[in-house]
């Protein structure tokens, strides 16, 4: 039986046209005429740019330092960094997940990484450069890569130490699960390692995408011998704006830079954070979650819906239980065929491990050859360089850690107070150090300081942003239920940070230290070597060898700087901290 007040109800004319219908049918229609605005944009983007990387390379482009040039080189350094940030993306995944699973290489592997993280960019100029060209000599795209790649090379290792550090890290029973649940590797990488490690690639993905525009400069305006490479961006604008000491350039330039930082966090971090804000491990859950609007509107797209729904959904559908069976299949024949005889295997290893002895010692024979024309006195002025820049870095790692640790434990624990800060961190990280030095350094000639003192402060603002947003990744992947404990319990501050942050964080800090660590090295090739109004400002230490190398084509000089930089990188990185990396693994790691 009706009542009726409810046939009533029925009997009264709809409002079709009422407020909350119209916003609730016309606000995903808006949205997909946004997302399909922006599918046509990155198309016509796509063209533009194969047409100018087909052209004929342009001998010597003038770089204008009219604000009007600013959007189009504003989009040309765009380009540049988001190519060298999918690159870098592809490469962390692939080489921290075969360093993290193949116990043979691993060792191997992470030393190598340790020696090309501490390899100035600078260093990788000249053979990439040179390589780039000579595979596209009549095109401008051999230029654009070997710009791209040394983008890379600038932003790359951190990603990579995180991911590797995140699979090392994984709750043994997590691994349990997906080995009784029979999933693939693909299935795995997917559904648990990604997942695992989002929190952390994703503000290493930050930080390397604010390196990237800290070293733009160097990647788009450089010299190499005789030779004056400059590519037109925002990178080589505000170069050119410095070098001319036009103030109002550098201004309408950072004013630029800084409009784009803000637009890539609001529509591309800042949504990331918040979605991979779900993958954190914990038994209980936060009441404080992160929020973006911008990932509430794209989750309310009936398009993307409508794609998820009809394609990714029923291809994981179909792909996941028939890479299970395959695996399984695998598993069944090798335990029924006869394992290859142990002397072949041996044999084998034998052979690639003599190639490979070949290959380095005439490398290493070559690299001999190359360096015989210098003298002792070159050796001793690189040693005392190196030992001048070991202590600079050093200092520099330790002014950082004394303000990043407490101010990202408090951004990553409150997300409040992270929906203000982490913006200003990553304009502040992203903000090319060059662009202010001499400013800085004006101040600090003034005062009584001068290039020692100004290298320290430089490489503190290249490189304290690497301890920062791991910390801050560390404190939000700390799981709430551990928080609530030490409130229940009413843990004083004191116990708070030796039972539950500091723990929580170590493993997040560690990579942090280390990824800082190279990149002060890094730095330093900008931060003891500075041009100025014609002028060179300069102090002793390996960085500035390697500058004053590079630019005057002292190939040998070059070559013997970046081994010994190599080998105080990894030499630190073996007694320092390969042990507290190993303790990371053990020690603090979540679970079983």
């Amino acid at each position: 039986m009706i009542h009726l007040p409810d046939r009533l109800s029925r009997l009264q004319p709809r409002e079709t046209l009422a407020r909350t219908q119209v916003l609730e049918r016309g606000w995903p229609f808006f949205l997909d005429l946004c997302i399909a605005a922006i599918g046509l944009a990155c198309f016509y983007a796509v063209i533009h740019i194969a047409m100018f990387w087909a052209g004929r390379p342009e001998p010597e482009i003038v770089v204008s330092l009219s604000p009007r040039a600013l959007p189009h080189y504003a989009f040309y350094s765009i380009v540049r960094i988001g190519l060298a940030y999918l690159l870098s993306l592809l490469f962390a995944i692939t080489y921290g997940y075969i360093a993290a699973y193949n116990r043979s290489a691993e060792k191997f592997m992470i030393a190598v990484l340790d020696i090309l993280q501490s390899i100035p960019v600078l260093s990788f100029l000249p053979p990439v450069m040179l390589a780039m060209i000579a595979l596209f000599p009549t095109r401008q795209l051999g230029v654009e890569m070997g710009a791209i790649v040394l983008i890379f090379t600038g932003s790359v290792w951190n990603m990579a130490f995180s991911f590797y550090s995140s699979l090392k890290s994984i709750p043994k029973e997590l691994m349990e699960a997906t080995s009784i649940y029979s999933f693939s590797r693909f299935q795995r990488l997917f559904q648990l390692e990604l997942p695992y490690a989002a929190i952390g690639l994703i503000w290493n993905s930050i930080m390397s995408v604010a390196g990237a525009w800290f070293f733009l400069m160097a990647c788009e305006m450089f010299h190499l011998g005789s030779r004056d490479f400059r590519l037109p961006g925002l990178g080589s604008y505000l170069q050119t704006a410095a070098d001319a000491g036009n103030g109002a350039a550098i201004t309408w330039g950072l004013i630029t830079m800084i409009l784009i930082i803000v637009a890539t966090d609001q529509l591309v971090w800042r949504p990331l954070i918040a979605w991979s804000d779900k993958f954190k491990f914990e038994q209980v859950e936060s009441s404080k979650r992160i929020t973006s609007p911008i990932l509430h509107l794209i989750t309310q797209s009936s398009a993307l819906a409508s794609l998820t729904r009809h394609t990714i959904t029923p291809l994981t559908e179909g792909l996941y239980p028939r890479l299970a069976k395959r695996r399984l299949e695998k598993l069944q024949q090798l335990a029924t065929v006869k394992p290859p005889s142990r002397l072949r295997v041996i044999g084998v290893r034998i052979v690639v491990l003599a190639i490979v002895t070949v290959a380095v010692a005439y490398a290493s024979f070559q690299a001999i050859a190359l360096l015989h024309p210098l003298h002792a006195s070159e050796y001793l002025h690189i040693l005392k360089g190196a030992l001048a820049t070991f202590l600079r870095v050093n200092l520099a790692l330790l002014l950082a850690s004394l303000w990043t640790i407490p101010v990202g434990v408090a951004i990553g624990s409150n997300p409040r107070l992270a929906r203000i800060a982490q913006p200003l961190a990553q304009i502040a990280a992203s903000v090319p150090a060059t662009a202010l030095f001499p400013v800085l350094l004006l101040a600090l000639v003034r005062i009584g300081g001068g290039m020692g003192v100004g290298s320290i402060a430089l490489m503190l603002l290249g490189t304290q942003w690497y301890i920062l947003f791991n910390v801050i990744a560390g404190a939000i992947a700390i799981p709430s239920d551990l928080k609530e404990v030490a409130t229940l319990f009413r843990f004083s501050t004191i116990q708070r940070w030796k039972t539950v942050i500091l723990p929580g964080i170590f493993p997040f800090l560690i990579t942090g230290l280390v990824t800082a660590s190279g990149g002060a090295w890094n730095a330093s090739i900008i931060a003891e070597y500075f041009p100025i109004k014609g002028q060179i400002l300069q102090t002793t230490g390996l960085g500035a060898i390697i500058s004053e190398a590079t630019g005057g084509g002292q190939f040998p000089i070059l070559l013997l700087a970046t081994i010994v930089m190599a080998l105080m990188v990894v030499t630190t990185n073996r007694l320092v901290w390969r042990p507290l990396f190993r303790l990371a693994e053990t020690r603090y790691k979540l679970g079983g």
